[in-house]
């Protein structure tokens, strides 16, 4: 990403929640333009009877993948989907009042804008046993199918470890990207 200074209505959010934009200024965050409300499609529906959204198609491509993994005896389910930059700001907040720093925080919550799950194309998976967040899912047999499989339904891993970006390992963390038939591997 270009310095935080080339998009303002990042530096904007920052401010609002009183952080200094130098405390990502270094790293190369994408900003993701929020998909409409509107547009978005329930992807599924968690135990506590919450909507989870995405973009038509990529909440297609989940289904696909879940029935997939299913029939191969894995058994996946949404942790997250979309969230709006004004949930992720919340998020932020409720670190902030904990006492967290944000250069923790911004180690495992992207600054507002630069979260894929802004797009309607980003997933947080966990299977049944799992710790929801947390490096224990990268060793289960979930994971490892996920590895070999996801990328044919157009999914990718965003944050493997040591990723460009400074946010921690998530192997929960998939976002879709359309397949190109001439591309099988989704990229």
């Amino acid at each position: 990403m270009p310095a935080v200074e080339n998009f303002p209505q990042i530096r904007q959010w920052l401010e609002e929640m009183g952080i200094d934009s130098e405390v990502i200024a270094h790293r190369t965050l994408p900003f993701f333009k929020e998909a409409e409300r509107t547009l978005l499609v329930t992807a599924e529906t968690n135990a506590e009877g919450k909507a989870l959204l995405l973009l038509p198609e990529a909440a297609n491509a989940w289904r696909r993948m879940h029935q997939c993994a299913k029939t191969a005896g894995i058994d996946l389910y949404l942790v997250s989907a979309w969230r709006s930059v004004e949930y992720q700001m919340s998020l932020i907040k409720k670190k902030q009042q904990l006492g967290v720093p944000p250069e923790e925080f911004f180690s495992y919550l992207a600054p507002p804008g630069c979260s894929e799950h802004h797009t309607g194309r980003a997933i947080d998976i966990n299977t049944p046993e799992c710790d929801e967040v947390s490096g224990v899912f990268g060793g289960t047999p979930a994971f490892a199918w996920l590895r070999e499989h996801a990328h044919q339904f157009g999914f990718e891993m965003s944050f493997p470890p040591d990723n460009p970006w400074g946010f921690i390992y998530e192997p929960w963390h998939w976002c879709w990207h359309p397949v190109n038939p001439a591309n099988k591997s989704g990229k």
